[in-house]
């Protein structure tokens, strides 16, 4: 590696890692002026607001990134023009696009390095994230419908409306059993307060509920305190991914979630843009900054602030294609795939039509 290829990255990752540092700092001043009324309704302690906002940085670093990179890279470029040090580096006989060279396989590492970070440390973080969510700010937690709802067998329907899977209890449990020859009648029907899984026994018990069973003269009902329920097929590791939203998912488990909606006959194509939208979107800091550093290596009037217009501009510009390619693939208008890579797709084209123009 060259002098020139030392400064230039050095200069690219400091400047990064400024953006990352200032773009996160007004995130979290910004959500927390907006939840700080929460917290205090609740009595959140300080070391768990510190915990959230900890487990929180992960995926407001995750959005940020490409802005960081293309930022830091127009900022780099445009200083560099400015200063008039890319004119003393084309004198020295060195082409723009070995000067782009740094730039392009440095954010082609950190696109690489963000695959990872997307896939698997940012589910991990809103996990724990979501967990305080639900105890401390009681978020996500329905108690008038049902966050699960799931066919157990055959002829059996389980809905329930919160799962804790740190004590392995279910919140207000419905199970609904149906004639396997007619599915329209149903036979039975349980709604219990509380459901907990008794690890020795390997079974549910039911607590403070009713039983109905249904005939065709009227119905007999049954008040409970505890009824084991050891029929039921499900675990409490399954109901815990049942409830795990998509942004807690890693690779692993978004493709397991959508072979289980493809087997079920659900339309996994919500599924299947957020898989392949978490690949499109990690590559975005590559594409962008092949996109806008040919527009900025030029020396302009303005300086700094025409360069941070820019980022801003290219930055909206990406973020307008790539919300306008999701709405049509939901609305199954286009395929999964190139849902989640258009907008990568287009930006690509157009940095490739603009590359011949650069001036040497």
């Amino acid at each position: 590696m060259k002098i020139i290829d030392k400064y230039l990255v050095k200069q690219f990752l400091q400047t990064i890692f400024f953006g990352l540092i200032a773009f996160t700092l007004i995130f979290v001043v910004i959500d927390m002026m907006e939840n700080l009324d929460d917290f205090i309704d609740q009595s959140v302690p300080a070391t768990i607001i510190f915990h959230y906002y900890l487990v929180f940085s992960p995926e407001i670093i995750r959005l940020i990134t490409p802005v960081s990179v293309l930022f830091a890279a127009l900022f780099v470029a445009g200083k560099s023009s400015s200063l008039s040090e890319l004119t003393a580096i084309k004198a020295s006989g060195i082409s723009m696009y070995r000067f782009m060279l740094p730039f392009l396989v440095a954010s082609f590492i950190i696109s690489m390095l963000s695959i990872y970070f997307a896939g698997y440390v940012v589910p991990m973080a809103n996990k724990i994230k979501v967990n305080i969510e639900m105890t401390y700010l009681k978020r996500g937690v329905n108690y008038a419908g049902a966050n699960l709802f799931f066919q157990d067998s055959k002829s059996r329907i389980v809905s329930i409306s919160f799962f804790d899977n740190s004590s392995n209890q279910a919140i207000r449990v419905s199970i609904q059993e149906f004639q396997p020859d007619d599915p329209t009648k149903m036979e039975s029907r349980i709604d219990a307060s509380k459901m907990n899984y008794d690890t020795l026994r390997r079974c549910w018990i039911a607590r403070s509920g009713t039983r109905r069973i249904f005939r065709e003269n009227g119905e007999n009902t049954f008040y409970f305190d505890t009824l084991a329920l050891n029929y039921l097929q499900f675990t409490p590791n399954e109901l815990d991914s049942k409830q795990q939203k998509i942004e807690e998912m890693n690779f692993g488990e978004l493709k397991k979630l959508i072979k289980t909606q493809q087997q079920a006959g659900n339309d996994p194509t919500d599924t299947l843009i957020e898989y392949y939208s978490r690949y499109s979107f990690s590559m975005a800091s590559f594409i962008i900054v092949f996109f806008g550093l040919p527009i900025s290596a030029n020396k302009r009037r303005g300086g700094i602030a025409v360069h941070v217009g820019i980022n801003i501009l290219v930055t909206f510009i990406y973020l307008v294609f790539m919300k306008i390619s999701q709405a049509f693939g939901k609305n199954d208008a286009m395929n999964p795939i190139l849902t989640a890579w258009l907008a990568n797709l287009i930006f690509l084209a157009a940095a490739i039509y603009n590359l011949p123009k650069i001036r040497q």
